[in-house]
């Protein structure tokens, strides 16, 4: 046991040696990057991605049979195809009119024939009533005679019989009449009938817009079934547009209409669209267990620079802070080792840390609008080779940089305040400059510990700089 003890005790001091020979330059090689406070606009966003959208779309479909033979023009004369720009009542495709035509011509026949036999019927009724006046004269005579001997009982009995045949045959007359006119309103309704599908054979648009797409060609046959087959999608007004975007039922709940937006599509990459939401449509889309509402995106496009169904890089304006201190995230990420710390000021560092728990800084990397609160936090600046703290309250963020208050009226924090934003080694048998090929990070000085602060390499945009400006 001794001699095990002995070995431990020997290994132990040889890997503490050992890390002390290889770490012992650690510290002095050790470089600050430094980032300085600013004063600049914060805005708190969602991020989301969606469709550009016409704001009203009219879908042209056909209600016949039939062959296309041609295509109208549009207002500047030329045949109707993609991009077109319509009138209300311009004519965009004829289809073969040939089988409803003849239909047409049926039915106006028929119609005539119809016609004709209201007349055909009006007629027998004139003649009815010539034989039924007839027959009421004779049967007045064989009243009077009664049956007797001038006047036989059969013959007394005919005449009543023929009396009452005729009376009877008016009523068929008139009621012969009234089938005819029936006739007649069942032969104009399918003339209507006829005469509607013959004018469905040229397709108008219903309004005034663009042609957005053109789905059929000449010589192709549509047929009309169940489902309406669609020939041109017409956009009615492209100067508003609507941006149609998935957003996260986490965030949903910070959508609200009238909310202000900004987006950005690919084609137009240095350029941000402005809007307002519209909408939030409430029936929710789940996929792959991922929940997402549509939302519309209201916006103006009198310069017609928005196409149909580009890709917009939407942000949704949660919360803003105009002309406040900022510094970047980094910095309130970064936290020292305690033997970078001030040894006046490390009990300050322990205490603030377990106040803190680990995620203060997270929330405010993160940028959610949910941690608008503002939250304690730490900035690290330099003092003679170490790092001391300075008490912050952290508010906004946009993801990128985050507002930063005063905790207290004694504090240093101000706009220009050089502060810790990370670490990293000199190169060997280098006294004063770091490794040109080391990632640099915009907005940061790296200064010497223990020297002066120094312009590294690619690095620092220098007090100089002024406010960064973002959107």
């Amino acid at each position: 046991m001794k001699k095990t003890l002995l070995l431990i005790i020997i290994a132990g001091t040889i890997i503490v040696f050992a890390w002390w020979y290889f770490h012992r330059g650690e510290a002095k090689n050790t470089v600050f990057r430094l980032t300085e406070v600013t004063r600049g606009d914060i805005v708190a966003t969602i991020s989301a991605t969606g469709t550009v959208e016409p704001e009203e779309l009219v879908d042209i479909g056909a209600q016949v049979v039939g062959k296309v033979i041609a295509f109208g023009t549009d207002e500047e004369g030329n045949t109707i195809d993609y991009g077109s720009n319509v009138g209300q009542g311009t004519v965009l495709a004829r289809i073969d009119d040939t089988v409803y035509a003849s239909d047409v011509a049926q039915a106006t026949a028929q119609l005539e024939q119809a016609k004709a036999g209201v007349e055909s019927a009006e007629a027998g009724l004139l003649q009815l009533k010539a034989k039924l006046n007839q027959a009421q004269l004779d049967w007045d005579r064989a009243q009077k005679l009664g049956p007797s001997e001038a006047l036989a009982k059969s013959t007394y009995d005919s005449y009543k019989a023929a009396y009452e045949i005729a009376k009877a045959n008016v009523s068929v007359g008139e009621a012969s009449i009234l089938q005819a006119k029936a006739a007649v309103a069942q032969a104009e309704a399918t003339l209507q009938k006829a005469e509607r599908n013959l004018e469905y054979c040229t397709i108008k648009s219903p309004v005034n817009g663009v042609i957005i797409d053109r789905r059929v060609n000449i010589g192709q046959t549509v047929v009309s079934s169940l489902n309406t087959p669609s020939l041109f999608l017409i956009a009615k007004d492209l100067r508003r547009m609507q941006v149609w975007v998935a957003v996260n039922e986490a965030d949903i709940g910070n959508i609200y209409p009238g909310q202000a937006v900004t987006f950005t599509v690919s084609t137009y990459p240095d350029r941000v669209f402005k809007g307002e939401v519209g909408k939030v449509r409430l029936n929710a889309t789940m996929t792959q267990n991922v929940v997402t509402y549509t939302v519309e995106v209201i916006a103006d496009n009198s310069s017609g620079k928005l196409l149909p169904y580009l890709t917009a890089n939407v942000n949704f304006e949660v919360s803003r802070k105009d002309n406040v201190l900022e510094v970047a995230n980094a910095a309130l990420r970064w936290q020292p080792r305690p033997e970078q710390v001030a040894p006046e000021f490390r009990s300050v560092s322990e205490d603030n840390s377990a106040e803190q728990g680990p995620n203060t800084s997270k929330n405010h990397q993160q940028g959610s609008p949910k941690a608008s609160n503002y939250k304690l936090a730490l900035l690290w600046v330099k003092q003679d080779g170490f790092v001391r703290p300075v008490r912050v309250l952290a508010g906004v963020s946009d993801g990128t940089m985050t507002e930063v208050q005063t905790n207290s009226p004694h504090d240093e924090l101000k706009e220009g305040l050089e502060v810790v934003d990370g670490e990293q080694q000199k190169a060997a048998g280098n006294t004063g400059t770091v490794n040109p090929f080391t990632p640099q990070f915009r907005r940061t000085r790296p200064a010497q510990q223990g020297q002066g602060q120094e312009q590294g390499q690619g690095q620092g945009q220098g007090q100089g700089q002024g406010q960064r400006q973002r959107q």
